[in-house]
């Protein structure tokens, strides 16, 4: 059974991806609460609750396989303040890699590194943050290359995330290295490549993955009708909540309103300039996936359900229940009672089925391609 190290674990969403062939050998989180919420749905065997710059090799006695990083992006997320891998948060990538030449100097050292963040890490200062990701990596003697997941081809969330994928060279595991693939390299994946010093793009991998089946799941199948975290707006909310709409998604609810059928959709309030003046509005989308979910850290951030059938429109707050679904989770997942905690458990994790198609169709053959002879042959 492949062992793997879960690093910014939160709620432990790369674990529920891995699933039940995977073994952790050990879980850090800085967040106490993520902990509980962790402990709660795996267990506190192998559980670290502190700042990963306090993590020791003493703390990790068997090699793993896998280790797993979704490591803090607000520093580098595009709505940040663009303080990059400087960043107080996005930096902690440095005690991480830290770590990692630690476990090297001992021979405990993963095959395989999965770093999982946001887009805005292959346009950060230029370029300059992926660049230093990429260099890190390859002074550990990894071979890396990254690639975009959309979140929207397995649930109906749009959740492009970038995941960068570092494995030891010598592996010959069929299928997995080829081309870049539109789907999977981004004009921006690509760019970011060629914009690597030479002997970084010398150790660049354009990893393959298997195209997923078309989804079968939508927005409407994950609605709660009598959700328990959040209620139903009054009619006045919900009319002031239209009141914030421009005449472009007015538009999408009366189309909506004239479709045969019941309609689900999701609004994210922004601030909007309008001849030079700043205005909030609500704005709509119903193509049947709910917009990429955000930390609550204020009113504007929380995803709104309204929906409309002919002329009944109701809106709510999505319920926490409802996030998780757009996340992978089953519904035996325990979530924080609290409606902001379990919103920002979710909101900052990473998404079950993506983490398993990854594993599926990339990760578990590069580890059974890491035969201990093969380990040996690259050791040298």
């Amino acid at each position: 059974m492949p062992t793997y190290l879960e690093f910014f674990a939160g709620g432990g969403m790369a674990r529920a991806g891995l699933g039940a062939g995977w073994e952790c050998a050990l879980a850090n989180d800085f967040d106490a609460k993520k902990g509980q919420t962790y402990a709660q749905n795996w267990g506190k065997d192998h559980l670290i609750i502190d700042d990963i710059g306090n993590i020791s090799t003493d703390d990790i006695p068997q090699k793993a396989d896998l280790a797993w990083a979704s490591f803090p992006c607000q520093d580098l997320s595009l709505a940040g303040i663009g303080a990059g891998l400087k960043g107080a948060r996005s930096g902690t990538f440095w005690p991480f890699m830290s770590l990692m030449q630690d476990l090297q100097r001992v021979g405990r050292d993963p095959d395989v590194i999965v770093l999982e963040n946001v887009l805005g890490t292959l346009t950060s200062h230029g370029g300059d943050d992926f660049a230093a990701i990429i260099a890190a990596l390859g002074k550990l003697g990894y071979h890396s290359g990254a690639m975009v997941i959309d979140a929207a081809l397995f649930v109906p969330h749009s959740r492009p995330r970038l995941f960068i994928i570092a494995a030891k060279p010598g592996d010959n595991a069929p299928g997995i290295k080829g081309k870049p693939h539109p789907l999977w390299h981004t004009r921006a994946v690509q760019k970011a490549y060629d914009d690597l010093p030479r002997r970084d793009r010398n150790k660049w991998v354009w990893w393959g993955l298997k195209t997923p089946p078309k989804r079968t799941l939508d927005l409407a199948d994950i609605i709660e009708e009598t959700p328990e975290s959040v209620r139903w707006h009054s009619q006045k909310e919900t009319t002031t909540l239209l009141s914030m709409m421009s005449e472009v998604n007015l538009a999408k609810v009366e189309t909506a309103q004239m479709a045969r059928l019941p309609m689900v959709g999701t609004i994210y309030k922004r601030t909007r300039k309008e001849h030079g003046i700043k205005v909030q509005r609500a704005e709509i989308r119903f193509d049947n996936v709910a917009g990429c979910l955000r930390t609550p850290g204020g009113g504007s951030s929380r995803q709104v359900i309204m929906t409309v059938d002919g002329p009944n429109i109701r809106s709510r707050l999505m319920s926490s229940r409802e996030t998780a679904r757009l996340m992978g989770l089953p519904d035996s997942y325990k979530l924080p009672q609290r409606y902001n905690e379990a919103y920002h458990l979710t909101g900052d994790g990473v998404v079950v089925p993506v983490v398993r198609h990854l594993a599926r169709h990339l990760i578990e053959p590069l580890i059974r391609e890491r035969t201990p002879a093969t380990r040996a042959a690259s050791a040298k």
